[in-house]
């Protein structure tokens, strides 16, 4: 071959440029085929269920989203939600899916964010935790989440009579649970209240709830550049939720 021959050659990339390629390939392989190739699997399967396609989340705004979860949340506090069949949206989404955003919430069993949205499977990614604090392990997901699987909504969602709220008022020690506990210490110093500030008045559990929701948007923010950048991008919004385990409402705020 002569050398004209070989500067005809097209250039390949390099080692690590297609191993960083193919590595994010491959995770976004993970999430599935397309949404039209979804809906048709279930509607062969006989199915009339309709789930999130990538098609119809990528048209949603973020605020579109957050409106559907505001309205789902009402449904629910009303007693009309959708009834949903779980069967068929497994089999709907067993090849593909499309999450239009991703929930921190609390493990709290009384707060199953799903349920309060009444959102069905493929929905959204949910990450849950005592006191719906991040950490590095939760900020990877969310960087997942959105970066890669496309999802334009983080919702960090706290909510009223948090055990881990007033175990950190408490000064709680535990084995893990104490260094768990430490990350909720910043929004009790933080929380502005005139009354008495300990683990037995529930107004003061729930105001250091809500600070500590404030809290770890920014700490989002901080934490991972990444989601930082999506967000000054506007291909993502982080807001804030508060629910009331009295009454189901969930209060949203930015």
């Amino acid at each position: 071959m002569c050398e004209s021959d070989k500067n005809k050659l097209p250039q390949l990339p390099s080692r690590r440029a297609f191993v960083k390629t193919s590595g994010a390939a491959a995770v976004i392989g993970l999430l599935g085929v397309s949404g039209a190739q979804a809906a048709e699997k279930a509607a062969a399967q006989g199915s009339s269920v309709v789930t999130l396609t990538k098609e119809v989340r990528d048209k949603m705004s973020a605020d579109q989203i957050i409106q559907k979860w505001k309205d789902g949340n009402q449904r629910f506090r009303e007693g009309r939600k959708i009834q949903r069949d779980f069967l068929a949206e497994q089999r709907a989404t067993a090849s593909g899916q499309f999450p239009a955003g991703v929930l921190l919430s609390c493990i709290d069993s009384r707060a199953p964010a799903e349920i309060l949205f009444n959102l069905g499977m493929g929905d959204v990614f949910n990450a849950r935790i005592a006191g719906n604090v991040e950490n590095p392990d939760i900020l990877g997901s969310m960087e997942f989440t959105t970066k890669l699987a496309g999802a334009k909504v983080i919702l960090v969602m706290g909510h009223s009579a948090c055990g881990a709220v007033a175990g950190a008022i408490a000064d709680v020690k535990l084995g893990n649970l104490t260094q768990l506990l430490a990350k909720i210490q910043p929004a009790i110093k933080a929380t502005t209240y005139s009354g008495e500030r300990t683990a037995g008045n529930a107004a003061f559990v729930d105001a250091v709830a809500r600070k500590n929701v404030e809290l770890t948007m920014g700490d989002i923010r901080k934490g991972s550049p990444v989601i930082a950048e999506l967000e000054k991008a506007g291909a993502v919004k982080i807001a804030g939720a508060f629910y009331d385990i009295k009454t189901g409402a969930v209060e949203f705020f930015a």
